[in-house]
């Protein structure tokens, strides 16, 4: 099982529709991280600067680098571009963490 991590941005003014839009996740997007060997995902808002933290389990790095190829996921980056910093292809700007310690 590899642990990810990451930091994204959601704009101040949109902090409860990026929650309500993900209590309402699309059951097609939950099936294909699923498919993609994601078995936990949670992301966290520091409200003071709308920084998000995600950090995901999954099986396999490499499938799970497929998940961005999928129609479902560059439709998911469609619908929540308005809510966030993205890059040009509606993807989230996203900054990987390194782990730098973890107690079992």
């Amino acid at each position: 099982m590899v642990r990810k991590t990451s930091v994204m941005k959601v704009y101040k003014d949109q902090y409860a529709e990026y929650k309500r839009r993900h209590d309402e996740l699309w059951p097609e997007m939950e099936t294909m991280l699923k498919d993609h060997g994601v078995s936990e995902y949670s992301i966290f808002l520091l409200e003071e600067t709308g920084q998000l933290f995600a950090y995901l389990h999954v099986e396999d790095e490499e499938v799970y680098k497929q998940v961005s190829d999928t129609d479902i996921c560059r439709k998911w980056w469609a619908y929540m571009e308005p809510l966030m910093e993205t890059n040009e292809d509606n993807s989230p700007v996203s900054t990987d963490l390194e782990e730098v310690f973890y107690l079992k």
